[in-house]
């Protein structure tokens, strides 16, 4: 055999043996004595008479960029796991991603199943009636001069004697004055539940 096989012209240039089979009937060929096909001049021929429009163009698959910041997350998963994460700039293996990602599954299954078991509460839940509750022990405080100033002032009165007076409005006052005072001071705590 002086030249190639359909099979070997086939794996040579790319294409199946049915369209070697067709190009060699419509004469796009070109044939050795033998029947064999001559590589060289058949693909100058096919160049030649081959439609460009009708080809297909095997371009390499175009991959989209991975942002900077799914890389740096896939660095603190590992990182928070104890295992080698990549280094800024240095590129992620497939195998590094894959273990990240089992990582992070395994994280939330850990939460839903601490969710279900009640173990978790709502995050906005918890911060409304943490406010819910801070109001209302405000607000006893606020009221707590008005009720208990006139006991107060009749209590020191009895334990004073001698002619000595408090008034209950005064008691107030100074009751009112000095609860405003530390609730204001308490009001610059910022409870955290992040």
């Amino acid at each position: 055999m002086q030249g190639m096989s359909e099979r070997q012209y086939a794996a040579h240039v790319g294409l199946s043996r049915g369209a070697i089979q067709k190009a060699k009937a419509a004469g796009r060929l070109v044939l050795h004595e033998d029947g064999s096909i001559d590589p060289a001049a058949s693909d100058r021929r096919r160049a030649e008479t081959t439609d460009p429009s009708k080809t297909r163009k095997t371009a390499a698959p175009k991959l989209k960029p991975v942002p900077e910041a799914a890389v740096a997350a896939v660095g603190d998963t590992l990182r928070e796991q104890g295992l080698t994460a990549p280094t800024v700039g240095g590129g992620t293996t497939f195998l590094q991603a894959k273990t990240a990602n089992e990582v992070l599954k395994a994280q939330e299954r850990r939460i839903r199943l601490q969710k279900l078991k009640g173990e978790l509460v709502d995050r906005a839940g918890a911060e409304t009636l943490t406010f819910r509750l801070a109001r209302d022990e405000r607000d006893a405080w606020v009221t707590w001069p008005a009720r208990v100033a006139a006991l107060m002032a009749s209590e020191l009165t009895a334990a004073l004697g001698d002619g000595c007076e408090v008034e209950a409005a005064l008691m107030q006052k100074v009751l009112e004055t000095h609860v405003r005072a530390q609730l204001d001071s308490l009001a610059e705590i910022r409870p955290g539940l992040g």
